[in-house]
């Protein structure tokens, strides 16, 4: 590739790469090639050299939104003071329960990875930091859900493993025993094999996060989702205590 073709190239996909972090909803190759006068050729092969770097992402219809790494960028200064403040949570629980941890908030894409904490066994969960989660099929999206942090969603809600269709008054069913226990549990809803267990995180304005426990169901045994849904509680309320004072009011997440 010549210099000037190469330089062509970084301004084409930089161009794309501006489209898609400007537009207010996810698009497609199909219309960036139409806005910007680009071959629909020459559009797909740049995408995928931008979602390679983690700059852009699809989901499962193809549709293109800001990456992982660009949204990591985005959330590091508006959610500075909250990871901070939540690190130490996230080290005892990886250390008391040896799975994944996550802490999440929520966003008009779903519940956003903020921070995680690896488990120490060689099966795990996949690295989620700047990755979006559906809220009604997930630990974090039901503690989200259940205290107002993120809005109810209406109609048939399909989740994904096993794949079933849950109908709102279900969903609000499993929000009240949520609010009740303190706690949301999963177990194979987002994907096969996968369970979770997550707690509300408080401060000024109402819940501003949710940290959750994940791990492979080959891990999973009688009364292991009780036990780190108490944990979590314990140590959420811990975390909300400390925010409650130092953290700023900003309503809830």
């Amino acid at each position: 590739m010549s210099p000037r073709s190469g330089t062509q190239a970084i301004d084409r996909a930089a161009q794309l790469l501006v489209r898609v972090v400007e537009s207010g909803e996810p698009t497609s190759v199909g219309e960036l090639a139409e806005t910007t006068g680009l071959p629909k050729s020459t559009t797909s092969r740049l995408v995928g050299a931008l979602e390679r770097q983690g700059l852009v992402q699809r989901d499962g219809r193809a549709s293109i939104r800001p990456g992982p790494v660009l949204l990591r960028f985005a959330g590091r200064d508006g959610y500075a003071d909250l990871v901070a403040a939540a690190a130490a949570t996230l080290d005892r629980l990886a250390l008391a329960s040896g799975e994944t941890i996550n802490l999440g908030v929520s966003t008009p894409l779903g519940v956003e990875q903020l921070d995680e904490r690896d488990g120490r066994h060689f099966i795990g969960s996949t690295n989620w930091i700047g990755r979006h989660v559906p809220d009604h099929c997930t630990a974090q999206g039901k503690v989200l859900l259940a205290h107002g942090a993120a809005p109810l969603p209406t109609g048939r809600l399909e989740r994904r493993a096993p794949s079933t269709i849950v109908d709102p008054d279900h969903l609000a069913r499993e929000l009240e025993t949520v609010r009740a226990r303190g706690y949301a549990t999963t177990l194979d809803e987002l994907e096969p094999g996968l369970w979770a267990v997550a707690a509300p995180v408080f401060a000024p304005g109402g819940v501003v996060a949710a940290i959750s426990i994940s791990g492979p169901a080959t891990r999973l045994r009688d009364g292991l989702l009780d036990e780190l849904g108490r944990l979590l509680v314990t140590e959420t309320a811990a975390l909300t205590d400390h925010l409650r004072t130092t953290y700023p009011k900003r309503g809830a997440a």
